[in-house]
């Protein structure tokens, strides 16, 4: 080879091997999970976007963030429903309308405000209420409570097999008040014990006793939506657990705004047609609910007993099936 042209070539090689070799870092940090523990979020905001990474995956995202000068998404796969926190950098993604995905699971999960006749004051258990096929869907509501979190319960819950399936709704309070039952119940998924998915349970949980339906919980004069949605989604993240595409209002009550508000945001209402403490029993399909935090003992111990004779719908199943 002419010398005079040897330097150049191997430059030139030099510089490719770079590149690739910087390609493949980002492809390797691109598929690594986000570790968002402990992170300061800031610039935190609804989003709706299409994104496409390079290998061809399709994901909707629906917030966007940054952490210590990285941005990330909370996406989700309009498919499965399933949530993840990604880079930005690793998504290629453009503006998107409910129109343009209304072919998607997600968007037909996304059920629009009712229509027609008067409207109401209040609505009770509107959204989800039921999931497709056999089984059952566990719900367990952690509300602000002065109790400790019922870990027995969910320990025997864990014991029905491993990845035993639960939606936890879980609210700020909560989360700010029980700081070791929270890290526990993270333990729990992270150790396969438990296969947890977290919903939004609001973060007040504002709640006026004797008030009517159409004046508390939410629906209290001067709630800000969309503070009780993000403040949650936050401090779920920082606190390294991903928030679903699922909201359950406090004591199941809503209104139109409400629900409209929530559709906007792209959360699904998410209902129950078994409170077990105030019934009716469950049957196959049913979304279940209960109450963990230590307020509604008579829930659990029901759940127990129609477990232990054989009148719980199996096997349980993920929320995110439901739809």
């Amino acid at each position: 080879m002419n010398p005079r042209f040897a330097a150049p070539l191997l430059a030139m090689a030099a510089l490719l091997s770079i590149g690739a070799s910087v390609s493949h870092a980002q492809e390797a940090s691109c598929a690594a999970p986000v570790k968002t523990k402990g992170a300061h979020l800031r610039d935190y905001r609804s989003i709706f976007e299409s994104c496409t990474n390079e290998s061809g995956q399709k994901r909707l995202a629906t917030r966007r963030m940054t952490s210590g000068g990285e941005a990330w998404l909370l996406a989700l796969d309009p498919e499965s429903l399933a949530t993840r926190i990604e880079r930005a950098q690793c998504w290629t993604c453009h503006e998107t309308s409910d129109a343009d995905q209304a072919e998607t699971r997600f968007l037909r999960a996304l059920q629009p405000p009712p229509k027609g006749g008067a409207t109401p004051k209040a609505l009770e258990n509107a959204g989800l209420v039921h999931g497709k096929g056999a089984g059952s869907f566990l719900t367990g509501d952690l509300c602000p409570s002065r109790k400790p979190l019922d870990r027995a319960f969910l320990e025997s819950l864990a014991k029905e097999g491993e990845r035993t399936p639960i939606a936890l709704t879980v609210s700020g309070l909560w989360i700010v008040h029980h700081g070791e039952d929270w890290e526990w119940l993270k333990q729990k998924a992270e150790s396969g014990a438990l296969d947890i998915t977290w919903v939004n349970h609001s973060y007040t949980h504002p709640y006026n006793k004797g008030r009517p339906d159409d004046r508390t919980y939410l629906l209290t004069p001067g709630v800000d939506m969309d503070k009780e949605i993000f403040d949650t989604e936050k401090l779920m993240i920082a606190g390294g657990a991903t928030p679903s595409v699922f909201f359950r209002f406090p004591g199941l009550v809503s209104d139109p705004a409400l629900m409209e508000t929530l559709r906007n945001r792209h959360l699904i209402a998410l209902g129950a047609d078994s409170w077990l403490a105030l019934g009716p029993a469950p049957r196959p399909g049913s979304i279940v609910l209960v109450h963990p935090n230590g307020n509604e003992e008579i829930g659990l111990k029901l759940f127990s007993r129609l477990l232990a004779q054989g009148k719980m719908p199996k096997p349980f199943r993920p929320i995110d099936e439901a739809p």
